[in-house]
């Protein structure tokens, strides 16, 4: 805590409580007890906001495999080369499936394995000459 040891911390509280002198000390006390019980409700609301702010899910992150510590390349290509996309024939949408099993439903199925035959084909074309759509929220 500041670079001071136990001794110091205890020579600093008897010079203040020299400095102050008894007739101020329980007030100085008071302050410091309210400014710690506004921090710690400062806190708690910041922390309930931010659960409001993400939802849920935020809870069941795995904050570990997101430490640069454990980063290894060699684990991300591989998990990502074993892990299969599998087009959904009912809801013509992409899902995944991990590891030799979903490759193994994939060939049975018949169904492509490629992210790029997944894509499904644009919905509509525009005329020669017609100004292409735009989204105001996305810029």
């Amino acid at each position: 805590m500041f670079g001071i040891n136990g001794g110091e911390l205890i020579i600093i509280l008897v010079l203040a409580v020299l400095v102050i002198g008894p007739e101020r000390l329980p007030g100085y006390a008071e302050q410091l007890a309210t400014l710690v019980r506004r921090g710690k409700g400062f806190l708690a609301e910041a922390k309930v906001k931010v659960t409001e702010e993400l939802g849920p899910e935020i809870g069941d992150v795995d904050w570990a495999q997101l430490d640069p510590r454990r980063y290894d390349p060699r684990r991300i290509v591989r998990d990502a080369l074993l892990e299969d996309t599998v087009l959904d024939p009912r809801t013509k949408k992409t899902k995944t499936g991990a590891g030799p099993a979903g490759g193994a439903a994939a060939a049975a199925t018949g169904v492509g394995l490629t992210k790029a035959a997944a894509r499904p084909a644009p919905e509509q074309r525009l005329e020669a000459g017609a100004p292409a759509p735009f989204d105001a929220e996305a810029t």
